[in-house]
């Protein structure tokens, strides 16, 4: 029979109250089973839910009160019996809301209130140590270390660490709480995704902190950090690089900070800086290292070797360096991928190792030390050549082409000793295709100074018109045109002086836009079409051709965003050809006249080299997608990306944004965002032709969306270096131009500009003789009175700022008027005390504002009467009147009680605003009609 729930029930009351809490249990349990309605249930459970808080089972009790609460929220047992197993859990919020309710339905219960303010208070106390940052780095350890967290948590820890580790607080923390021997944990599971946040928090933690950084060196280890960099993972390498710029800027001064007692621990970062250095040139010529970890080992030394600048006495660095490890370096350029057994590389290793070696020759202080240099080079070299050992001899050939691509004279002069030029000739004859192809790349890079090139060109047009014959190679093929584009090109874009016959350049031209467009032929081989193209495209016909050709243009716009950045190079060259953005010389008639006469050469101009056809390619340029991929190439490593390449950039830049029509493309495409580090760093021609196009986007652009986020404030920099008196004036004008556009923009551009200094050089350009220039300086100012410190230096005494602005504004130029009249009307309404300096700095102060007030252009006479407005609002009681009882009064009947006019209306009220004010001021009386 069945058993009835209550009696079941109340068996279990008196169990509970007898202390025997696991009968009571069993009683209650049997109870649920068999009852069925509602109520009595609740009851149950409730009850049972004591029990289990006896027990110190806080789950099944905190469950118990939930069932009793779904039938009956007001509950206010099981409500309280819920919040102790709440608290007992660690749920106190939870725990405080069940509490909150019962206090709410029995405000007098002193139990509720007492257990209300406790939860409240470790409420607070349990966010103060949630927030701070010891347990919150604890707590990223935790998850991060944790095999079986989901992955997206350990990402997010993993961020919110290195977003910690670059506060100085936050990265002091991490290190206090055993964090390195941590981020060393990360590292050994081996997983990318680790190592990266791993080494990204150590770079932040190194960052500006000379003590932390040296006891990190010690703690991870060189060696160790070395190893990470070698791993064949290029955001890994770039990340490793990036922590050993962070320790070396450290170590080197990059921080100021003062350290007290630890001072003498921490100076002395000698010992390990010269470490750092021999890891790196360990690891340039060491087979375990991938690639990409050469890559950044090469760049770190190209970046952190020779001097920043040449006023600096020391180069003992570079000294030390070439002492150990310029025989490293040249191992790297002469490897032949093609052979067995060779080193890791990228497609980009060789040419940031021939970088390297022109930066260290460069910062050489003598000839001893450059015959040194020389001399190791000579040395090596010869050691390597032999007449019994192919591949060794095409390592020594391929060493030379390394050379020939960073300090071009060193290698020109192993060129010009003796058997090498045999070797070369013996190795185009060669069975072997791999000895043929270093063989020709030897002279393409041997002719690159053509004036320098005249023992290549007698000797190399022979060689390599015979190869391109003979060779069945299409990849020797290519690379023997180029060789012959190069020595064929060797006249510039001087239509008179052919190595070739007429038409001979095209069919080159024609042949090497083929090659390009072909996918079946691989990239290193296409890379050296577009080097033949960057010769050829010195004559116009073929500049011509090739922009036609859509297909070639994307195709190198491809290759230009492609992994292999050695191309950069041959891509801005033709570019630069395309649009005839190079530097021109200037051709004297009179010279010309003479030349003739006495049977010189002359220069002369091709037809299709004017300017209605440079234009019409740069409109093809632009349809084709230039722009994007200059913004990616702008992108690209900064050992590859060189000051040359990078004015070539800039000066394609500037030609493609002659038209303002053409500028909203270049915007759409990232061109804007692209100039900016064009503009800051460079060669000086470089950041200025940058700067240029820089101001041609922004005077017309919309800031926002030409350079989004804050990019925008980095534009300032580049538009008032245009400001200087040694630009030229379309330089200044469009400079003033995007200035004004930025300074209308918002508060804190404007700021920015006045502390990048440009208030003097905008002012000097305010007395300039040239009207645009002068109206474009006016303009800028009239939207930089609004900032404090403009109206600072109108108030200053001793000055003419003042006085210029009233005399613009009785020139008779409408915009200039505007723009001057609109600077002084809006400084009047901010500084009552200029309303009274306005009439003391000319004589002529009242006719120019009559002229203003009475100007048939409504702007103008607008922006005169709000200036007259400010005077009488100005608290100068003397001077109101002085206005009231001249001609001004007149002008202001007249212009209100005119009819109401749309196209006039803004003069109109303001003259009638201006009524208005003099008679709350007693200077007039209203006009009473007649009754």
């Amino acid at each position: 029979m069945m058993e009835d729930p209550i009696q079941l029930k109340d068996e279990g009351n008196k169990f509970f109250q007898a202390g025997d809490i696991d009968k009571a249990i069993e009683c209650y349990t049997k109870a649920i089973k068999v009852c069925k309605d509602k109520k009595v249930l609740a009851v149950i459970h409730r009850n049972r839910s004591a029990c289990y808080l006896k027990k110190e089972n806080y789950t099944s009790a905190a469950s118990d009160a939930s069932k009793a609460i779904d039938v009956d929220a007001k509950d206010i047992k099981a409500l309280y019996r819920r919040c102790q197993a709440l608290e007992k859990l660690g749920k106190l919020d939870m725990a405080f809301k069940d509490v909150q309710r019962c206090a709410t339905l029995e405000p007098k219960n002193k139990t509720f209130l007492e257990t209300l303010r406790r939860l409240g208070a470790d409420i607070q106390a349990k966010l103060k140590t949630t927030f701070s940052t010891d347990s919150r780095v604890q707590n990223m350890f935790d998850i991060l270390l944790d095999e079986e967290m989901e992955k997206d948590k350990r990402e997010k820890a993993a961020n919110n660490l290195i977003v910690l580790s670059r506060e100085d607080a936050g990265a002091e923390r991490i290190f206090q709480n055993n964090g390195v021997p941590l981020l060393l944990n990360m590292i050994e599971t081996g997983k990318p995704e680790m190592i990266l946040a791993a080494v990204r928090t150590l770079s932040g933690m190194c960052t500006g902190h000379k003590a932390r950084a040296m006891a990190i060196i010690h703690m991870v280890g060189i060696d160790k950090m070395c190893s990470i960099m070698a791993i064949d993972n290029e955001e890994i390498a770039l990340a490793t690089c990036n922590l050993f710029q962070c320790i070396n800027d450290s170590l080197t001064g990059g921080d100021t900070r003062e350290y007290g007692k630890e001072e003498a621990l921490v100076l002395d970062a000698a010992k390990d800086l010269k470490t750092i250095l021999l890891s790196l040139l360990e690891m340039v010529a060491s087979k375990k290292v991938s690639g990409h970890g050469r890559d950044q080992a090469l760049n770190l030394l190209t970046k952190n070797v020779p001097r920043k600048d040449k006023k600096e006495k020391d180069n003992t660095r570079t000294l030390f360096t070439i002492d150990h490890g310029l025989k490293k370096i040249l191992k790297v350029c002469g490897q032949v991928p093609e052979l067995p057994d060779q080193l890791p590389l990228t497609e980009n290793t060789q040419l940031i190792a021939s970088v390297l070696l022109n930066k260290l020759y460069d910062d050489l202080k003598c000839d001893p030390e450059r015959n040194n240099f020389r001399d190791i080079c000579d040395e090596y070299i010869k050691s390597k050549i032999d007449p019994n050992n192919m591949d060794k001899t095409i390592h020594a050939v391929n060493t030379i082409s390394g050379l020939l691509q960073g300090p071009f004279d060193v290698g020109n002069a192993l060129v010009g000793h003796q058997g090498i030029m045999e070797m070369m000739v013996a190795l185009c004859g060669s069975e072997r295709e791999v000895d043929q192809m270093v063989a020709v790349e030897a002279l393409i890079h041997a002719s690159s100074k053509m004036s320098r090139a005249s023992f290549i060109i007698t000797n190399g047009v022979s060689l390599l018109k015979d190869i391109y014959k003979k060779t069945k190679n299409e990849r020797i093929k290519i690379r023997s045109l180029v060789g012959l584009c190069k020595l064929g090109s060797a006249g510039g874009d001087d239509y008179s002086m052919r190595q070739f016959a007429e038409g001979s350049t095209e069919k080159l031209a024609k042949q090497c836009r083929k090659w390009l467009c072909n996918p079946q032929i691989d990239t290193k081989t296409r890379k050296w079409a577009i080097e033949g193209l960057a010769y050829l495209t010195n004559d116009a016909d073929v500049k011509d051709d090739f922009v036609e050709d859509e297909a070639a243009l994307k195709a190198m716009f491809e290759l230009a965003k492609s992994k292999d950045k050695t191309i950069l190079y041959s891509v801005a060259c033709t570019l630069v050809n395309c649009t005839n953005c190079y530097e021109k010389k200037e051709i004297i008639p009179e010279l010309v006249q003479l030349a003739k006469f006495s049977k010189q050469h002359v220069p002369e101009q091709h037809p299709k080299d004017k300017k209605d056809f440079i234009k019409m390619r740069v409109k093809r340029l632009l349809k084709a997608g230039v722009t994007s991929a200059l913004a990616v190439m702008v992108k690209a490593d900064n050992a590859i990306l060189t000051d040359q390449t990078k004015e070539m950039l800039s000066r394609v830049f500037l030609a493609l944004s002659e038209d303002p029509k053409d500028r909203g493309t270049i915007v759409a495409q990232g061109g804007g965002k692209a100039l900016i580090p064009l503009a800051l760093e460079g060669t000086d021609a470089g950041k200025v032709k940058a700067s240029h196009a820089l101001a041609k986007i922004a005077a017309i652009s919309n800031p926002e969306i030409a350079f989004p986020g804050e990019r925008v404030y980095e534009v300032v920099r580049p538009l008032v270096s245009l400001l200087h008196t040694d630009r030229d004036g379309m330089q200044n004008f469009e400079a003033l131009k995007g200035l004004t556009n930025l300074a209308g923009f918002s508060e804190k551009l404007r700021v920015k500009i006045v502390k990048e200094k440009a208030l003097p050089e905008i002012e000097n350009y305010m007395f300039e003789e040239h009207d645009q220039i002068r109206q474009a300086a006016t303009e800028c100012m009239c939207n930089l009175v609004t900032c404090k410190e403009v109206q600072d230096r109108y108030l200053e005494d001793g000055n003419d700022k003042m006085k210029l602005l009233v005399l613009l504004c009785g020139e008779d130029d409408d915009n200039l008027q505007i723009a001057a009249a609109g600077a002084l009307a809006m400084l009047t309404a901010a500084q009552k005390k200029l309303c009274t300096k306005l009439t003391l700095v000319t004589t002529q102060w009242l006719e120019i504002l009559q002229r203003l007030c009475l100007h048939v252009n409504p702007r103008i006479q607008h922006r005169g009467l709000v200036i007259i407005y400010n005077m009488l609002n100005s608290d100068d009681n003397e001077l109101a009147k002085k206005l009231i009882e001249s001609e001004i009064l007149e002008i202001l009947s007249v212009i209100g009680k005119a009819e109401d006019n749309p196209k006039r209306q803004e003069p109109i009220d303001a003259a009638r605003a201006c009524l208005v004010r003099a008679m709350d001021l007693g200077l007039i009386k209203p006009f009473t009609s007649p009754s």
